[in-house]
């Protein structure tokens, strides 16, 4: 990635209680997104644009089911998991489609001691953004980056910063969560909706 990849910064607003999207290139103007959390009801995450308080899509959770479901511009998907035991995730996206009909974007993930990074590719293993979440981040949270030979159209990239963000608390809750554990060991994948080689081995 370069200096001129397109990139948000995800910050925490503690006196709101909100998670801020902006423009990494334009911090002084208004975010482009705020995330409102909700720890008990469903939907978990709405992602909100300020400007007209319209609802650009939601994230939900579960405490045993290791898949997380979304909602962009008023269509459902979701999140499968894969593989029981690792980040491997796929999802079906118009937004990024040439056609009517949807491909098949994969998430995998990466940790190190402070960052936990969800790469996602396409249906060739084409980069196509990622996100970066600050494990000890207290205020600036993580950020989002877009490759950049991406045409990277408002539906693109709400769609991936839904997706992208529900994923990172779909895993944040399965590490920090037992039941989740017993929800990989009885999953089942989701065979239609899998890019994954063959030669890439069983769970």
């Amino acid at each position: 990635m370069t200096a001129h990849t397109p990139r948000l910064q995800v910050d925490f607003s503690w006196k709101k209680f909100k998670g801020l999207i902006t423009d990494s290139n334009n911090p002084d103007a208004d975010p482009l997104y705020i995330v409102h959390w909700h720890a008990v009801k469903a939907p978990h995450l709405v992602f909100k644009r300020p400007a007209d308080d319209y609802t650009v899509g939601t994230g939900t959770l579960h405490t045993v089911r290791i898949n997380a479901d979304y909602e962009v511009a008023g269509r459902k998907g979701t999140l499968a998991a894969q593989k029981r035991f690792k980040t491997l995730y796929t999802h079906q996206s118009y937004a990024l489609s040439d056609t009517d009909e949807p491909v098949t974007l994969t998430w995998t993930s990466d940790s190190g001691f402070t960052t936990w990074d969800f790469v996602c590719v396409d249906e060739r293993q084409r980069p196509v953004a990622k996100y970066t979440a600050k494990i000890w981040g207290i205020k600036k949270i993580g950020y989002i980056e877009f490759m950049d030979d991406l045409e990277l159209t408002e539906a693109a990239r709400d769609e991936l910063v839904v997706t992208g963000m529900t994923l990172f608390y779909c895993m944040w809750l399965r590490v920090n969560n037992i039941f989740s554990l017993f929800g990989a060991v009885f999953h089942r994948s989701d065979k239609s909706q899998s890019a994954v080689k063959k030669d890439e081995g069983a769970d």
